[in-house]
């Protein structure tokens, strides 16, 4: 395993007072890559997000960002390299779009330090990236469903910085998509792939949705009860017998005449997916 990237290195985790929910995870996420973390409800993905994000503390192991364990590099240095969007974002004040943007520069200021022109500017330019700057005066509850995911990954990249162009950045999200309607699903992963892209913005996503990881994700990790199942190319990780133990259904996976798209078509429940 290369040091270069983000790292979960036989991590294990157990919520206060409970059993542990992942059991000895390694995996990888190189510097520039598009990665999917895949799985059913339960499988513990936004634990594993979180703990990669250095949000959490593992039980056993390490997480390692570029060779180094998060929690000795320190929570400021760690946020200005890696930002998380979460799955749902609540909040007790009303704020303006511009305001929940520069919400992200809060790692770059000091003790008492209040955001400046540049921070502004920076916002802005996040803005203008998931295609939101003329929502910058409207109030965030106003807004729909998919503006309000686009507002806050442009929060997450104005935490990265200036340009967020460095394939030494990470943005982690948790289920991008949830709860977002068909036109709102491709926006976003419209948006996420030219950040991969344009940008270098290394990327790592946690989803249920088979088709949206095969549409966005160059690398899956297949999480089932909190272990990896398996994990490498969407090509080889899309594979009706994989799919088969970890969702419990046979499929059918078929290439897309139009886009060139791996497609997983859903059959039937599976009789015998191995009990935990």
């Amino acid at each position: 395993m290369s040091d270069q990237g983000l790292a979960a290195v036989r991590v294990s985790f157990a919520y206060e007072g409970g059993a542990p929910v992942l059991n000895d995870v390694t995996a990888h996420v190189g510097r520039g890559g598009l990665v999917g973390i895949l799985g059913p409800n339960g499988s513990e993905k936004t634990t594993l997000l979180r703990l990669l994000a250095g949000l959490l503390s593992p039980l056993a192991g390490r997480v390692l960002l570029d060779g180094d364990d998060v929690r000795a590099i320190g929570r400021r240095d760690v946020s200005r390299r890696m930002a998380m969007v979460p799955q749902e974002t609540q909040l007790a004040f009303e704020y303006t779009v511009l305001e929940m943007a520069v919400m992200g520069r809060y790692p770059h200021l000091g003790a008492f330090e209040i955001e400046g022109p540049d921070d502004i500017a920076i916002a802005r330019e996040a803005l203008g990236a998931t295609g939101t700057q003329h929502l910058e005066s409207r109030l965030f509850n106003t807004l729909s469903g998919g503006e309000k995911q686009r507002v806050v990954i442009a929060g997450a990249l104005a935490q990265l910085g200036k340009g967020f162009r460095d394939r030494n950045l990470f943005l982690l999200l948790d289920e991008p998509t949830a709860s977002l309607d068909l036109a709102y699903q491709l926006e976003i992963r419209a948006i996420l792939a030219k950040l991969n892209h344009d940008r270098g913005l290394t990327i790592v996503v946690s989803t249920h949705d088979l088709n949206f990881a095969a549409g966005l994700c160059r690398d899956l990790i297949l999480l089932d009860r909190g272990q990896v199942l398996a994990a490498g190319p969407t090509a080889s990780m899309l594979d009706a017998a994989l799919i088969r133990r970890l969702y419990g259904v046979e499929v059918d996976i078929a290439t897309n005449a139009r886009t060139g798209q791996l497609t997983v078509i859903p059959v039937s429940r599976a009789e015998d997916r191995p009990s935990s």
